[in-house]
C-alpha cells in the first residue's frame, strides 16, 4: 500500500512538472542564435543598470560578466532549470554558455528569471573559461546578492570572488539557490 502511494505521488509530481514546463516555457523551444542571446543580454544589463544602484560600475569593475537573460525553472519535488547566456569581458561577448540545474526536495512552482554572475577575480574567471562544465559549489562559491526595494545592495560582500544577482523574477518558486547550477560552454 505504501509503495503504491509513493508511485502515485511520483507520477503526479512528474505530471505537474511537465504541465508547468509546457505551460510556462516559451512556445518556441529551439536554441537561441548568438545574435538573439546578445540582444537579450544587452536588454538584461540595461534593466540591471536601471534597477541596481552602481550596477554599471560593478559590471565595469568585474573581470567578466556571465549573463543569462531568460532562465526557466519548474518543479514539484523534482525540478529543472535551463537558460542560455553570454560571457562578456570588457563589454564584449567572448563565449556563450547554458545553465542547467536538476534538483529534488521541497520545491513547488515555476518561474522565469535573469541571472548575472560577476567574476571579480581573474583566477575564478579563468577557471570558468577553462572548464567545459563549471559547477557552483564544486568549482567555486558564488555569493548571491540581495537587491533592496530601492535598488541598494550590500557592499560588504563586494570582496567575494563571484557575485550573483537574480532579477526580474516572474512566477512563484520556493527555494531560490544557485548551489549545484552547472554552466556549459556552447558553440554558437
Amino acid at each position: 500500500m505504501i509503495i503504491q502511494k509513493k508511485k502515485i505521488v511520483a507520477i503526479l509530481a512528474v505530471a505537474v512538472v511537465c504541465l508547468a514546463i509546457t505551460g510556462f516555457m516559451p512556445r518556441n523551444s529551439r536554441a537561441d542564435t548568438a545574435g538573439e542571446i546578445d540582444m537579450n543580454v544587452t536588454a538584461t544589463l540595461d534593466r540591471f543598470y536601471s534597477e541596481v544602484k552602481d550596477g554599471r560600475k560593478l559590471v565595469g569593475d568585474s573581470k567578466g560578466a556571465l549573463v543569462f537573460p531568460n532562465v526557466y525553472k519548474a518543479g514539484f519535488v523534482f525540478g529543472g532549470e535551463y537558460g542560455e547566456g553570454a560571457l562578456l569581458i570588457n563589454g564584449k561577448t567572448v563565449d556563450y554558455y547554458n545553465t542547467t540545474t536538476a534538483s529534488w526536495g521541497f520545491q513547488i512552482g515555476a518561474q522565469k528569471k535573469s541571472i548575472i554572475l560577476l567574476f571579480m577575480q581573474d583566477e575564478v574567471l579563468n577557471n570558468l573559461r577553462q572548464s567545459s562544465n563549471w559547477k557552483v559549489g564544486a568549482d567555486a562559491s558564488v555569493t548571491l546578492i540581495n537587491i533592496g526595494a530601492d535598488g541598494s545592495i550590500d557592499t560588504a560582500k563586494f570582496n567575494e570572488p563571484i557575485l550573483a544577482f537574480v532579477i526580474g523574477q516572474k512566477g512563484l518558486m520556493y527555494n531560490l539557490t544557485l548551489e549545484g547550477t552547472k554552466f556549459t560552454k556552447l558553440e554558437k
